[in-house]
């Protein structure tokens, strides 16, 4: 009987330990890998979770602006789980920026800037494991060559100057704009109505 008892225990602990590990809301390479300190390509990232699409065009920087691409991007699916209850971004979050280039100007709905081809792919990884020394744990990735018509299998976390420090002196919420993207800045927290469809008043009103 005591025997018994002890493997009960035993199980029991064990389970425990278990229930432990699998509660961690985000398991830090289940959506990206990082070998040698050079990330893998994420695959699969259009089946994640779509945030936003923003554009600073050159036509409205001087024909200069720093990234005139639009910017696809989507965040792991954990991630938006964590975030839609808590508020927060979690160990291992990863985002993907998708660009693609300014085309067509015009449309059937009127003159604007619609999206033309492909032209890069950037990633955004939060991990402490394999970023300890980066402010907020946040590295930075681009995929894109020069002459953006393809992207490479795999890249280095860039400088932290090249992009950290301005995230760190702009961005709303832990290192991410979250003040430009609506899905993020009105669902933090905000559980099963950050999903969509569950409100009744829009925040904030689209015309004014």
């Amino acid at each position: 009987m005591k025997q018994q008892n002890r493997f009960v225990k035993s199980s029991l602990v064990m389970g425990v330990v278990a229930l432990a590990l699998g509660s961690n809301p985000v398991m830090a390479e289940k959506y990206f890998t990082i070998k040698d300190g050079k990330l893998e390509r994420p695959t699969g990232y259009r089946e994640w979770v779509y945030v936003g699409t923003p554009l600073t065009p050159n036509d409205m920087n001087n024909g200069k602006a720093t990234f005139p691409e639009f910017h696809h991007v989507y965040v792991d699916p954990d991630s938006w789980a964590h975030y839609k209850k808590t508020g927060t971004f979690p160990e291992g979050t990863i985002t993907i920026k998708e660009m693609t280039s300014v085309g067509s100007k015009t449309a059937v709905s009127g003159n604007g800037y619609f999206s033309g081809e492909f032209a890069g792919l950037e990633a955004t990884i939060k991990s402490k494991k394999y970023f300890p020394n980066e402010p907020g744990n946040w590295a930075f990735f681009s995929f894109s060559t020069e002459d953006h018509k393809t992207i490479k299998k795999t890249a280095e976390a860039l400088p932290t100057a090249a992009c950290n420090a301005c995230h760190a002196a702009s961005a709303a919420d832990d290192f991410v704009f979250t003040q430009y993207y609506p899905i993020l800045k009105f669902g933090k927290g905000k559980g099963k109505a950050a999903t969509g469809g569950y409100q009744d008043v829009l925040e904030p009103a689209p015309y004014k």
